[in-house]
């Protein structure tokens, strides 16, 4: 027989756990309410025992609930039943973009440049989103991506995050685990803005095309200071394939001043989108190959020299030639020349006037005479 399934607060039945974190257990629950699956993040009772959390995590989950977009998981409710806390979101099915990366190395490639960049995109987009209504998301890492089977991605732990930042810091120490994936101000203990959430995407993209991280350390410790004082490492080191101009975005994503990057992960969406199209365009379709993608993004660029300078030339022709009217025809001037009329006139009246001389001459003698 088997034991009776828990229900929290007679609406939520636990139907089986999917997934566990520092923060909290991840069930498949049914909301018997509204007859629906939704992913329920039960949270670990060390979080509970400390009231600064619980009011922070309140007043997080109710702003992240107002949060709608594509790519980011829809928060239904949040609840409390007796000393559990809960979070009730949206059930998406697919796979964590770390379990991606991971089943990746394991053939020895890197993910497609179409598909890092497909996911960049796409996280950023939310991210983005998210900045724009005042939202910082404090812990963007793949685990907290999930990519479904046709191809989307959901961004989760909104709220719960801004949550433990604001808690003790024995319960930031135990939450945050391996600060893998934190910016260098975080790594110092400060307040994390949308320039640390966009760090956190370039540790991600970096590690999507080339299957490792940016830093690895033995220690939490030496982790922190590598994020802290080391540059990143080029990630054409570990992927020569990588195209030079996402080489020089990662590279930006993850200075270690936060002015040296981009300033929201809006402002990186818009930028990766321009590069996408810029080297699929005029394409069927997108390649994998990386070789054949750069001699394409050189032969593109070669190309639209000349027809900028045309179309500016057109412009500055076309005022003069109406396009629905016929181009009028201007006679060319004449070169100005002899008029041999007057001059065979004028030869004419000069010999006439010499003929005259004969008859004049003989009046003369005749009058002399």
């Amino acid at each position: 027989m088997q034991p009776e399934a828990k229900v929290l607060n007679g609406r939520y039945e636990l139907l089986e756990r999917v997934g566990s974190g520092g923060m909290a257990s991840v069930f498949r629950a049914q909301d018997r309410t509204l007859g629906r699956i939704v992913a329920l993040k039960l949270l670990h009772p060390s979080l509970t025992g400390d009231e600064a959390f619980l009011r922070s995590f309140r007043h997080e989950a109710h702003a992240a609930a107002n949060l709608a977009h594509p790519n980011i998981i829809t928060v239904h409710d949040i609840g409390q039943d007796e000393h559990e806390y809960y979070i009730v979101m949206e059930y998406v099915q697919g796979r964590t973009l770390k379990q991606l990366i991971r089943e990746q190395a394991e053939t020895g490639r890197a993910l497609p440049l179409n598909r890092v960049l497909s996911y960049a995109i796409q996280i950023a987009a939310g991210i983005g989103y998210a900045h724009r209504a005042g939202f910082v998301h404090c812990d963007v890492k793949p685990q907290n991506i999930i990519v479904t089977r046709d191809e989307r991605v959901k961004i989760a732990d909104f709220g719960i995050a801004r949550a433990v930042s604001g808690a003790s810091q024995e319960i930031r120490s135990v939450v945050w685990g391996t600060p893998q994936y934190l910016a260098p101000e975080q790594a110092a203990g400060k307040a994390a803005s949308p320039a640390s959430d966009v760090y956190s995407i370039g540790v991600i993209l970096f590690e999507m095309l080339t299957n490792r991280l940016p830093f690895q350390a033995e220690s939490q410790t030496a982790l922190a200071l590598m994020h802290l004082r080391e540059p990143a490492p080029p990630v054409s080191l570990f992927n020569p394939a990588v195209p030079a101009p996402i080489g020089r975005v990662v590279a930006k994503l993850l200075a270690k001043e936060p002015a040296s990057r981009y300033r929201t992960a809006g402002q990186l969406e818009r930028i990766l989108r321009a590069y996408q199209e810029q080297t699929l365009r005029e394409r069927e379709r997108p390649t994998d190959d990386v070789s054949e993608l750069e001699r394409a993004i050189a032969a593109e660029g070669q190309e639209r020299e000349a027809p900028t300078v045309t179309r500016q030339a057109l412009t500055r022709v076309a005022p003069l030639v109406p396009s629905d009217t016929a181009p009028i025809q201007v006679p060319a001037p004449r070169t100005p020349g002899a008029d041999w009329a007057t001059i065979g006139l004028g030869i004419v009246a000069l010999v006439a006037l010499l003929g005259l001389i004969p008859l004049w001459w003989l009046v003369y003698q005749a009058w002399a005479g």
